[in-house]
C-alpha cells in the first residue's frame, strides 16, 4: 500500500485479490484529508479507475473541496483488468458477441469482496450512502449493478455509457431498438427502484454512428431512450434524473473530466449554512 497527500485529500493505493475474478484488482482511494466518525462520508465506486489518474481526479476533488461545494466523499477508483469487455456489461446476459460473460462475477466482486473490504478498512468512519459511476462500458456496468442492488446504491453516474449493448447485431435484418438493447429491456421488465437517482452524460461528438438516420448520434439516442424507459417507471427528469449533454464532448477522458464536477455537485452538493438573523 502507498499513500499520498495533496491539499484537501489523501490518496491510498492498494491491491486485493478477487476469488471471483481470479486476479489482483488495483484500487485507488481518494479520501478527504480529514475524516471523522461523526460526519457522514458518502462512498462512490468508479469503474475504470485507471482513467481517474489521467484526469487528474485529485485536482478535481481538491478544487471542489476548496470551493466547499461538495460533501465528504470516499471515492474508490477500480482499475479495469485485461478482460474488461468480459467483466463489464450486464449481469443477466452477455451481448450478441458473448461479451460481458463475466459480468455476474464482477458483480459478486463488488458486492461480496470490495464493499466488505471498504467497510473493514474505513468502517470506523461514518460511511453513509453509496454511489456508483463509470465511463463507456464501465458506465453500463455501474448502472446494471446499481439497478440490481438498490438496497446498497442510491445514485449512479453514466458517462458516455455503452447503452447500445444489444442482444442482436444492429446489421441483422431482425434487429429492433425497442427489442434488442439489453439495458433498456432490463429496466422495462423490472419494478421501479424508488431509492435510485440517475446522472447521464453524453457528448455531441461521442461518435458518428446514426443507425436510424434521424440526425442524432446513437450514444445520445440510446441514452435519451433509456431515460424515457426510466420516466415510464415514474422517475422524474430534473428530480430523479439529470442529463448533461456537452456540445464539444467526445468519447474521452478529457470530456469526462469536464463532466465529473457536474456529477459530484449534482449528487453530493453541500448546502450552505444559513446565517442567523439577529
Amino acid at each position: 500500500m502507498s499513500k499520498t497527500n495533496t491539499g484537501n485529500i489523501r490518496t491510498e493505493y492498494i491491491k486485493i485479490y478477487s476469488s471471483f475474478l481470479k486476479r489482483i484488482v488495483k484500487l485507488d482511494f481518494y479520501l478527504p484529508a480529514v475524516m471523522t466518525d461523526h460526519i457522514p462520508n458518502s462512498v462512490l465506486l468508479i469503474n475504470d479507475g485507471q482513467d481517474l489518474v489521467k484526469m487528474p481526479f485529485e485536482k478535481i476533488l481538491n478544487s471542489l473541496y476548496e470551493e466547499d461545494v461538495i460533501k465528504p466523499l470516499l471515492c474508490c477508483g477500480i482499475h479495469a483488468g485485461p478482460e474488461r469487455k468480459q467483466e463489464y456489461g450486464t449481469s443477466s446476459t452477455p451481448d450478441y458477441k458473448g461479451r460481458g460473460a463475466k459480468a455476474p462475477l464482477y458483480t459478486r466482486f463488488i458486492i461480496d469482496e470490495l464493499l466488505p473490504k471498504i467497510k473493514s478498512r474505513y468502517g470506523h468512519y461514518y460511511l453513509s450512502d453509496h454511489g456508483f459511476a463509470g465511463f463507456s462500458l464501465g458506465g453500463l456496468s455501474a448502472l446494471d449493478i446499481a439497478w440490481n442492488h438498490p438496497e446498497i446504491f442510491s445514485k449512479v453516474g453514466v458517462f458516455s455509457g455503452s447503452l447500445w449493448w444489444r442482444s442482436v447485431n444492429q446489421h441483422d435484418p431482425a434487429y429492433r431498438d425497442e427489442q434488442h438493447r439489453i439495458m433498456h429491456q432490463i429496466i422495462r421488465n423490472s419494478e421501479k427502484k424508488p431509492n435510485l437517482k440517475f446522472f447521464f452524460q453524453c457528448g455531441q461528438l461521442d461518435e458518428t454512428e446514426d443507425r436510424n438516420g434521424n440526425g442524432i448520434i446513437d450514444s445520445i439516442d440510446d441514452t435519451l431512450d433509456l431515460i424515457r424507459e426510466l420516466e415510464a417507471k415514474g422517475y422524474l427528469r430534473n428530480k430523479d434524473i439529470h442529463y448533461l449533454e456537452l456540445e464539444n464532448g467526445r468519447h474521452d477522458v478529457e470530456t469526462w473530466a469536464l463532466a465529473f464536477p457536474y456529477f459530484l455537485k449534482w449528487g453530493w452538493k453541500k448546502e450552505k449554512e444559513k446565517k442567523a438573523v439577529s
